[in-house]
């Protein structure tokens, strides 16, 4: 198997930059102009600029202008896929801590009636 790329053309690797999930965790309190963005992430404003395109080629965030301004908002519809790659792995990990817990309650019937 190939290594992926290191690029920015999906979710997956959009998501995986520590600066644009900081983007988006902004986003989600609602809609927002890049001056209040950059207030809340403190990065400069060509740094979130650069990760809102980012963000915007790969459909995560919206924008839409307003007079002079351009407000950006999260299209969370599109982390979908990520959502759907980690359930995988929550039911994996779900299923190994039900295990442990039937093993535990086994143990702790077994000791029950042994009088102990």
């Amino acid at each position: 198997m190939v290594p992926r790329a290191s690029t920015t053309s999906d979710v997956f690797n959009a998501v995986g930059d520590v600066h644009r999930r900081a983007i988006l965790d902004v986003l989600l309190t609602g809609e927002k102009p890049v001056g209040a963005i950059v207030r809340d992430v403190s990065m400069s404003q060509p740094q979130v600029s650069r990760h809102l395109r980012v963000l915007g080629e790969v459909g995560l965030v919206r924008c839409r202008a307003d007079g002079r301004r351009r407000l950006y908002r999260l299209a969370p519809e599109q982390l979908q896929p990520l959502h759907d790659w980690v359930a995988k792995y929550e039911r994996a990990i779900n299923d190994r801590l039900d295990r442990i817990e039937d093993y535990l309650e086994e143990l702790q019937r077994q000791g029950e009636g042994s009088g102990t």
